[in-house]
Order: structure tokens, then C-alpha cells, then sequence
């Protein structure tokens, strides 16, 4: 492999790392600064409802609600790869709702990588199962 694609492969991870990082922050602004203008984003519930938002304004209200809605959510990186512009990333986020119900989630996103953005985001997830041993 050259080192100019090695490069774009680490490039590509890194950026999806930093996203990871500014979540577990629950930093929108510094999550948005990772997304392409017009990023195609789905999103996760603890309800397990997948949504897709297209735009940073729809990706920042999404964003700010579900952080609004879930206390301490923390994502967990499993495993990440890139393979060119995709950059697949396996996690679980564990959070607690309003009421103090937890909320475990396990799953993939697909992530696009484009001149250092991401500018697609495909989420793949399932609710864990209570008592479920996430790792």
C-alpha cells in the first residue's frame, strides 16, 4: 500500500475518532465541525428508532435533543477500520433517560470521508438486552 493511501485510511479513522470523542462530550458544536455541510446523518434513540437528517441545522436539533433526552451518554469504541473513503466504526453507547432508565445500545456506523469531513453517516444498531454484557 502507498503511503499516500495509508495516509487517507488514517486520516479517515481519526476523523470518525474525534467525532466518537466530541459525543462523549457531548460537544454538538465540535461534532458538527467534523460533518460536511451536507451531511447525511442517521441518527439512534434509546427507543431504537433510526432517523435520518440531512443538513448540519437538522443534524444540531437532533443532536441537542438527544443529549437533552439522555443523561451521561457514553459511547464505547469496539473496533474501527477504514477501507478508502468508508471508515466503519463498532460501538455501544450505554445512557439513562429522564426517568433514570438505562438505555444500552450496540451497533455500526458506516461513515464517508471526504477532504477531512464526514459527509455521510449510515448507523446500523439494536437495543441491548437487559442484563446484556456489552463487551
Amino acid at each position: 500500500m502507498s503511503p499516500a493511501r495509508m495516509s487517507r485510511l488514517e486520516a479517515a479513522v481519526r476523523v470518525v475518532l474525534e467525532f466518537t470523542d466530541a459525543f462523549n462530550r457531548h460537544d454538538v458544536a465540535g461534532m458538527l465541525a467534523l460533518l460536511a455541510g451536507g451531511c447525511a446523518f442517521e441518527g439512534w434513540t434509546p427507543a431504537g428508532d433510526s432517523a435520518a437528517y440531512v443538513g448540519k441545522e437538522k443534524i444540531s436539533d437532533y443532536l441537542q435533543h438527544y443529549f437533552q433526552q439522555t443523561a451521561n451518554a457514553s459511547m464505547t469504541v469496539e473496533d474501527i477500520f477504514s477501507a478508502g473513503m468508508r471508515c466503519i466504526l463498532r460501538w455501544q453507547i450505554v445512557a439513562h433517560d429522564l426517568d433514570g432508565k438505562q438505555a444500552a445500545l450496540r451497533g455500526v456506523d458506516i461513515c464517508k470521508v471526504n477532504g477531512g469531513l464526514i459527509s455521510e453517516k449510515l448507523t446500523y444498531f439494536h437495543r441491548a438486552g437487559a442484563g446484556a454484557k456489552l463487551h
